[in-house]
């Protein structure tokens, strides 16, 4: 069993990994804003910790993942305001990473999005900007870590339920259902040969594991 830490435990993906984890003897903590999204957490079996890594330090977001063995990045800012979106997707990402480094928490899974990098070709006038700029100086800062990094590019995501099968690569179907991302993640989390790995994918027609491999 692995003790794991979602940092936006309260997201759509997030609620859709923490069973999934939980159903396979991990250890789920879901770290939260809002205290009154703690019944949620709970419901899908993970435990909640009110922490707003937004406003934490290193030390801080240090002491709250502590004792864990991997983390899962599944915060942001949600858009639209540019300068929160820097501090929550850029800076307090990157906080989160040295947190895990001081706090030995080796292994570090961060959900990117498909086609993320300095060369996101995002139009500087368009509202993606800012988070095109946020998510790439976050996944460059991960990849120059001593972390056992993996980085996740999903494509476009949906509600559509699982089918259990995706393609990775940039080029593919454009869209993802949330429910597959989750068990990429929970795929990912189990799987060594994933470490040091970008993996973008869209909805496909390999099986997860297969697809990982």
């Amino acid at each position: 069993m692995s003790r794991i830490v979602i940092v936006g435990g309260h997201g759509k993906i997030a609620l859709l990994l923490a069973p999934l984890l939980a159903e396979h003897d991990h250890s789920v903590t879901a770290l939260i804003r809002n205290p009154e999204h703690a019944r949620d957490i709970k419901e899908v079996g993970a435990s909640p910790v009110v922490a707003d890594v937004e406003q934490l330090d290193t030390a801080g977001i240090a002491e709250v993942i502590s004792g864990h063995d991997a983390i899962v990045w599944a915060a942001g800012a949600g858009g639209g305001n540019p300068e929160r979106t820097r501090a929550v997707d850029q800076d307090a990402a990157i906080r989160s990473m040295d947190a895990a480094s001081e706090a030995g928490v080796h292994r570090y899974v961060m959900i990117s999005y498909c086609g993320a990098g300095p060369d996101h070709g995002a139009d500087p006038e368009s509202a993606f900007f800012a988070y095109a700029e946020a998510k790439a100086a976050a996944d460059e800062h991960l990849r120059g870590t001593d972390l056992d990094w993996t980085v996740l590019g999903p494509s476009a995501l949906t509600l559509d339920p699982a089918s259990g099968s995706i393609q990775v690569g940039r080029e593919g179907s454009g869209s993802v259902s949330r429910e597959n991302v989750a068990r990429v993640i929970a795929e990912v989390l189990d799987a060594n040969a994933t470490v040091g790995r970008t993996i973008e994918f869209h909805d496909g027609s390999t099986p997860i594991s297969e697809a990982l491999r």
